[in-house]
């Protein structure tokens, strides 16, 4: 991740500068033993741990807007898009993996970041924008996932207040206690370092959305039995349902939520450098993890979705398990929106870590003799292998409280998800990995690979226009009548 921990370590790799180069010198000896090429801690990541950091980072809250989704496109666009958008995640994911070192693949210069990786790779002011974008992207993703968590929690007590009230209590109720209650929770994990140590956290959330994403599949199965017949048409909502522009907008805003459903190129390079070192080489081991991880995801996300959209046809709601929502059996209901609320715990600082990381290196080298930056306390009452750093925590928990008061201000999930998945799909997801691709490959120009390439690059540049332009038109109607930190109908 990141600098793998630079702040946990930093004071280390002072102390020990001689036995990094010493290590990296003399290759397999018994220095090489507790330290990579790169003079770093040796690395002990695995396909299945990076496969869990890629599930845990993809199947978010993007898996559960998809029945709304595919019921903007029908049974033919819907399940195809779909399709579509898991193929070209693959196959630049597999790009950007043979960027994670410069060079040869298992003795090239590592890129630790994303960023690094553009560095390397491309130069001038497309770092720069590549920096802006991936993070933008992360705090994005912060926001849009403490809205989906507060509204999982929203559903819990609603269904509760149902079960007990009866359904003719309206059970008004704020969101707002909810995100406050998810922040803390966020303030107290984003103390953990980095990536080398939110493995188990990663396993844990990987294992939660399986257990909603079944939930959510049987739930729909039970609905399509109740109902007698399999909802939906062929090409979607109806004209009448919604007005012709409606219909040009929820289309374009369900590519999006689509495109967010498998976004995780933004933290890809920094879940490889988690890998131990070769044989095989990391690029090979990120490659089958990305296909476990894509496979995987694409299969549980055509069946929530779908069946999602059988069940409910053109009226499936933008969040599935809330849309089953307020009836029996309500504590089936409540499990699974309690394993979702687990799940984005881990999928936040997943995705949050590089950019906690960046700021920290940032902080590091701009005050090298700041003991606040650089100091780190050991606590009595927590394991020894912990030690608290003030910037890490003074930092963090005010990113945390940022994006948690920003959600209370912006809790519209689906037209949010919309326009994160449209704003980040193509330049982090296609362009950066298919130029540093031809520019590590030395793919020459107007060959016939290098112009597929650039037309797979505009396509998909098409598309994140026009779906983020179907976001926004949501969010404009929902700012119409939405009154902040009011309760939900």
């Amino acid at each position: 991740m990141g600098e793998n921990g630079t702040v946990a370590k930093h004071h280390y790799y002072q102390g020990s500068a001689a036995m990094e180069v010493s290590s990296a010198e003399q290759g397999h000896t018994a220095a090489s033993k507790c330290f990579d090429d790169d003079g770093r801690l040796k690395r002990t990541g695995t396909m299945w741990t990076a496969s869990a950091h890629i599930i845990t980072a993809v199947i978010g809250s993007g898996v559960l807007s998809l029945a709304w989704a595919i019921a903007q496109l029908g049974w033919v666009a819907g399940p195809a898009v779909m399709l579509l958008f898991s193929l070209v995640t693959y196959y630049t994911s597999a790009l950007l993996s043979d960027c994670y070192r410069s060079g040869d693949e298992t003795t090239g210069k590592r890129n630790y970041t994303y960023m690094d990786a553009v560095n390397a790779n491309l130069s001038g002011i497309k770092v720069q924008i590549c920096g802006f974008l991936q993070y933008a992207n992360i705090v994005g993703v912060a926001i849009g996932y403490t809205i989906a968590a507060s509204i999982s929690m929203l559903a819990i007590k609603r269904a509760n207040c149902f079960h007990v009230e009866g359904h003719v209590n309206p059970c008004h109720i704020s969101s707002t206690p909810y995100m406050i209650i998810f922040g803390v929770a966020q303030i107290f994990f984003s103390q953990i370092p980095d990536f080398d140590q939110i493995s188990w956290l990663s396993i844990l959330a990987a294992i939660m959305s399986f257990t909603y994403s079944t939930i959510g599949l049987g739930l729909g199965i039970v609905q399509v039995v109740a109902n007698g017949a399999v909802k939906g048409s062929l090409t979607g909502i109806s004209i009448g349902v919604v007005t012709p522009m409606d219909k040009v907008w929820r289309s374009l805003q369900a590519f999006g939520d689509i495109a967010f459903a498998y976004s995780y190129s933004l933290i890809l390079i920094e879940i490889q450098d988690t890998i131990r070192t070769p044989p095989p080489s990391e690029s090979k081991v990120m490659r089958r993890a990305t296909v476990v991880s894509v496979a995987t995801t694409t299969l549980f996300y055509m069946l929530c979705g779908c069946m999602g959209y059988a069940a409910f046809g053109d009226n499936a709601p933008g969040n599935l398990l809330t849309g089953f929502g307020f009836y029996e059996p309500f504590w089936l209901l409540d499990i699974a929106n309690a394993a979702i609320v687990v799940h984005l715990v881990g999928a936040y600082q997943v995705y949050c870590q590089p950019l906690f990381a960046f700021v920290e290196k940032w902080a590091q080298q701009r005050w090298p003799e700041s003991r606040f930056i650089t100091g780190e306390i050991q606590l009595p009452v927590v394991p020894s292998g912990f030690k608290l750093n003030l910037f890490r925590l003074t930092w963090r928990s005010a990113f945390v409280v940022a994006t948690t008061v920003v959600s209370m201000l912006l809790p519209f999930f689906n037209d949010v998800v919309g326009f994160l998945g449209a704003i980040g799909f193509w330049p982090l997801t296609v362009y950066f990995p298919v130029e540093m691709y031809i520019v590590q490959k030395k793919i020459p120009k107007w060959s016939s690979q290098w112009v597929c390439l650039q037309l797979l690059s505009l396509g998909c540049l098409i598309i994140t226009v026009a779906s983020a332009a179907g976001s926004i038109a949501g969010i404009m109607s929902d700012l119409k009548v939405y009154k902040p930190f009011s309760t939900t109908d």
